[in-house]
């Protein structure tokens, strides 16, 4: 199978080569000539041999999808896919479905996770589209997604939208289970009692009911800069645990750990936060999130000479 890819970023070059050690041909574009394949989006689309043809994009969510769908929209002909990977808003998905079907282009639209780190381990993934699409799709899916079987790494979780309200609340569960082992770190920083504070949350890893990958992340953060002196406790937010809780308050759907975890990232902002400097490791271990540097201490001004 041979595919073009739309965005070779962090997530979207190690997309590409994962795909190509595992025997789907890639065909790769993106605004930086030193990591593209081709060109242009034109000679992308050209480039596919078979159909459908099928391209999958992976660029920042609102207008730069919007403007990649539509001129997809102009590229692709009848039978085509496009696949929606980044982060996008749900209610987006229809609008980009109705665009690419007044052409008779095929939509689907996919939640994935795994970060930086899916070129080894595999991606998570959540798709939403029709049954024909997803299985003219299965010999990607299978590259991607982590060794085993295949609803452990994979679901069709729905028509066209339910890929991205699935990513979307599995990023708002990751807000507050982030929250969560950051606030734990604060609290053995804090007191004197715990002289260990690394290898207590590196004997979490084993046995424990809390053990997760997060968990993992964050020792190693830990590991590498203990007390995560060389990280500043400013903490962004991509837009997905947002959409969360506006969507839970469109459902009258309670989500006070999700919605605390939001609030959290922005009081961040506002006062120095150990629990907001893990939380910053954490986003950098898994994603490869830009985090601030941490500000050194000013020297002391030196007294007046006499």
């Amino acid at each position: 199978m041979h595919i073009g890819l739309v965005g070779l970023g962090k997530m979207g070059a190690n997309m590409r080569s994962r795909l190509r050690e595992r025997g789907v041909e890639v065909t790769g574009y993106d605004r930086n000539p030193e990591v593209s394949d081709v060109e242009s989006l034109a000679a992308l689309v050209e480039a596919l041999p078979q159909s459908p043809k099928v391209v999958w994009v992976m660029v920042p969510s609102g207008d730069i999808t919007r403007g990649v769908v539509e001129e997809l929209a102009g590229l692709l002909g009848e039978g085509d896919v496009v696949v929606e990977g980044g982060n996008s808003y749900y209610k987006d998905d229809a609008l980009h479905a109705e665009r690419l079907a007044r052409e008779g282009i095929r939509y689907v639209d996919v939640g994935v996770s795994g970060g930086v780190w899916g070129l080894a381990n595999g991606y998570g993934m959540m798709a939403g589209g029709a049954p024909e699409d997803i299985e003219t799709l299965a010999p990607v899916f299978d590259a991607l997604r982590p060794d085993g079987p295949r609803e452990e790494g994979f679901v069709h979780a729905g028509p066209v939208g339910a890929g991205h309200f699935a990513k979307m609340v599995h990023n708002g569960i990751e807000y507050g289970v982030m929250q969560a082992y950051a606030e734990g770190y604060e609290l053995l920083t804090a007191q004197d009692l715990v002289t260990d504070v690394v290898g207590t949350m590196r004997a979490w890893k084993r046995g424990t009911v809390v053990r997760s990958w997060l968990l993992d992340l964050l020792v190693a953060a830990l590991e590498k800069d203990p007390g995560l002196g060389a990280v500043d406790d400013y903490v962004e937010d991509s837009g997905e645990g947002r959409w969360t809780v506006d969507e839970a308050i469109d459902q009258a759907v309670p989500l006070p750990v999700i919605s605390a975890a939001l609030f959290a990232r922005f009081s961040s902002r506002q006062e120095p936060s150990p629990a907001m400097q893990a939380v910053a490791a954490l986003r950098q271990q898994f994603g490869g999130h830009a985090v601030r540097q941490a500000t050194p201490p000013s020297e002391p001004t030196p007294p007046a000479e006499p």
